[in-house]
């Protein structure tokens, strides 16, 4: 960055670093221990639609690369599109199985991103749940940002979400995970794959 990208306010765009997704399985130690919540084993990416052949040929290589994968059970990878037209890649696991579900979600991002639809990647989430209070939970990794936050919607009507379960994960995960500190880029993330 130079001396006229500081007097203009310009910043440096952040580096993706998909390695902070194995953090995942730590935090999911301290997040079960400080606030009961527990892996669904669903974690998903999420991205810009993109059409034509190009991308189908990277589904196509996603979908090898976790059928490789002799252990996994039921469909490798399942492309659905929400309300909001963004495509989610949904990896399914057994609840237990959260490093091997992290790892689904790096070998989908670092997948697209070689194939060159890494501006077209936002977020990956990996969603956990409170069975007893009956409350649901999404880490979610900003792709750009290199960051995480909670997202916490609430059940039933409408599109609301538990702000104060969000900022008190945000502090119970700070020592686990790098925590996007601007608030305004929590994005709510309605409709998302086991959420």
């Amino acid at each position: 960055m130079g001396f006229l990208d500081i007097l203009l306010g310009r910043t440096k765009a952040v580096a993706p670093d998909l390695d902070q997704l194995f953090g995942l399985p730590s935090a999911a130690v301290t997040l079960q221990a400080a606030a009961g919540f527990t892996p669904t084993g669903t974690g998903a990416v999420c991205f810009a639609s993109v059409e034509g052949a190009a991308f189908a040929e990277a589904h196509k290589e996603v979908q090898a690369l976790l059928d490789a994968d002799a252990e996994r059970r039921g469909p490798p990878v399942e492309v659905t599109r929400d309300e909001y037209g963004y495509s989610w890649l949904v990896s399914r696991r057994e609840p237990e199985e959260l490093p091997a579900l992290v790892s689904d979600l790096h070998a989908v991002n670092s997948a697209l991103e070689g194939s060159g639809f890494g501006p077209q990647l936002l977020c990956s989430v990996a969603a956990f749940e409170d069975t007893e209070r009956q409350r649901r939970l999404g880490l979610v990794y900003l792709y750009k940002r290199g960051t995480f936050y909670p997202f916490a919607p609430l059940a039933g009507d409408g599109q609301r979400r538990d702000n104060a379960l969000e900022l008190q994960i945000k502090a119970t995960l700070a020592d686990d995970l790098r925590i996007e500190q601007d608030l305004g880029r929590w994005f709510p993330i309605w409709g998302a794959p086991g959420l």
